[in-house]
């Protein structure tokens, strides 16, 4: 990844914007079965949500906001629940693109996701291309994404291409290596794991862990969660 580290944030100050967001949004399933709702309904619910976030993201001021919405474990699930995830990402795409191009949001996708249907292939790079002009905020959608083949995949192409293997040059073989470092992991629902997500990037990363299910998540949640990183001392190993 590039660019210095963010803003250091001192102690209350309650200034520093994150530069770099990522939320590993987690919940749907729960929040749908305390409503007695099917899970897709959790589903859809969180498709709300990452609507007011995204708005949210924007009008703080953060430059990257990468979202996890399909992991490579994913596929372990029931086959309608991965029909139902692939039908509101369909939706998702076509309903949502050109308000996202109308704010100059630019979509980035990390993963293996070439690997899904045809036809959710073609609307995906239907979208990056779409808004890859655009300045605003850059929203990274993690797709079929582990952090582990992330960085297999690095440190094979490091290998065939007879580089030295450095932590810089790691980084410089990751799919997030044009973005700013990540400054604030945030994980919904009260789960305390990265479930495979961001490993490298988050070596210095600040941690967030809230109860929040992914559905009840919002604008004031992701501002409260900035609050807290604000308020946070970033070192980085130093005193």
């Amino acid at each position: 990844m590039s660019g210095a580290p963010a803003t250091v944030a001192e102690p209350g100050g309650g200034a520093a914007v994150p530069r770099h967001v990522a939320i590993i949004m987690d919940g749907n399933g729960r929040w749908a079965k305390a409503k007695h709702l099917p899970r897709v309904a959790g589903h859809r619910q969180g498709a709300e949500a990452v609507r007011k976030t995204l708005k949210a993201a924007v009008e703080i001021g953060i430059e990257v906001l990468t979202l996890y919405a399909f992991s490579s474990e994913n596929w372990r699930r029931p086959a309608a629940e991965i029909d139902d995830l692939m039908g509101l990402l369909r939706h998702y795409v076509r309903n949502e693109l050109e308000e996202l191009h109308a704010q100059g949001v630019r979509l980035q996708l990390i993963g293996n996701w070439r690997a899904f249907r045809p036809d959710i292939v073609g609307m995906l790079e239907g979208a990056v291309e779409r808004t890859a002009g655009n300045s605003g905020l850059t929203l990274v959608v993690a797709l079929n994404y582990g952090a582990r083949a992330e960085l297999a995949a690095a440190a094979r192409k490091l290998s065939a291409a007879g580089s030295e293997i450095t932590e810089e040059s790691i980084g410089r073989a990751l799919e997030t290596a044009t973005l700013p470092e990540l400054d604030l992991l945030i994980r919904t629902s009260g789960e305390v794991r990265l479930s495979n997500f961001l490993l490298w990037q988050a070596a210095y990363a600040e941690l967030l862990f809230v109860d929040t299910l992914w559905p009840d998540f919002d604008g004031e949640a992701l501002r409260a969660a900035c609050d807290a990183f604000a308020a946070r001392t970033r070192r980085f190993g130093g005193l």
